[in-house]
């Protein structure tokens, strides 16, 4: 991906994120809070399952331009797709942000492949995953009730 994409993808994703908004059925959804303690990053998400495939996912706080647009780029590539699935996208990204290994199954998300020559940004760029990885052991752990 060249940079000029890069940088739109991120741009769009900052100014315009993907649903930024508290549910109106908040009750219906799992939320978890994800955060930076060594800056503004903040933000709450949400995320509603069903039959093992997550249907909506929003979030809502404040954060960097890194952070809100990989939470929005996260939340455009995750939606309607099975926990299975998920896991593997996580997975990948993670590789991603760790070493620059790309997987194309990332789509949007592989405006982030840089990121692993930033270590001040890797944490950015995992924030709203690691919220992600939250929410799905929230919800493993309702299953066994």
């Amino acid at each position: 991906m060249d940079n000029e994409l890069r940088r739109e993808i991120i741009m769009d994703n900052y100014m315009y994120p993907y649903n930024k908004e508290v549910p109106s059925d908040k009750e219906t959804f799992i939320k978890v809070n994800s955060n930076n303690e060594s800056c503004i990053d903040n933000i709450d998400i949400y995320l509603k399952i069903e039959d093992d495939t997550i249907k909506k996912i929003y979030f809502d706080g404040e954060a960097c331009a890194i952070s809100t647009s990989a939470t929005s780029v996260m939340i455009k590539l995750l939606e309607n797709k099975k926990i299975s699935e998920v896991l593997k996208l996580c997975a990948a990204y993670e590789t991603m942000i760790e070493d620059g290994t790309t997987d194309e199954n990332l789509s949007e998300a592989l405006a982030y492949n840089e990121i692993y020559k930033q270590q001040n940004r890797k944490h950015c760029a995992m924030l709203p995953w690691l919220g992600l990885k939250k929410a799905l052991e929230k919800y493993e752990s309702s299953l066994e009730k």
